[in-house]
């Protein structure tokens, strides 16, 4: 299975100037949990649900600030031709929840851990319950950001 079979239509906003509120009754409309911020044809970076809660609660204006001030620059991408096998990893590796698809330069997508859920969702039943080494190390890494009041 690819991402192209699974990622859903890029939820984008037009600026980097475009307000907090603005993103965020954008993401709450969409129903999405990131926007992609364009500079052109050119993705200039990506802001999150978690950005956007992160800047408030730090006391952030969410009518003054501008997404650009938060968004994340640095993007990882993916290709609609990437196994979902290897977006899945890349996003487990690094932590993240988005992954805006490229093809030829240009953005046709995202590929998010609901796209990822509905997919094992579709799965059907299992014949038992797996218990993978994986889930005490999600889960260990969690309580970890949480005690030490890591909110990056």
């Amino acid at each position: 299975m690819l991402v192209a079979d699974v990622m859903t239509p890029a939820s984008v906003t037009d600026k980097p100037d475009e307000t907090l509120r603005a993103s965020a009754i954008r993401m709450w409309e969409q129903q999405t949990g990131s926007l992609l911020v364009m500079d052109g044809e050119q993705l200039a970076g990506i802001v999150t649900e978690r950005d956007i809660l992160k800047a408030v609660a730090r006391g952030k204006d969410a009518d003054a600030t501008p997404t650009g001030d938060l968004m994340s620059r640095d993007v990882l991408t993916v290709s609609p031709d990437t196994p979902l096998h290897v977006a899945a990893r890349v996003m487990a590796s690094r932590w993240i929840r988005h992954l805006p698809v490229i093809d030829a330069g240009r953005v046709v997508g995202v590929v998010s851990l609901r796209d990822m859920v509905a997919v094992l969702a579709a799965l059907g039943p299992a014949s038992g319950e797996v218990n993978l080494p994986a889930d005490d190390l999600v889960s260990s890494r969690r309580l970890a950001r949480i005690e030490a009041g890591d909110l990056d």
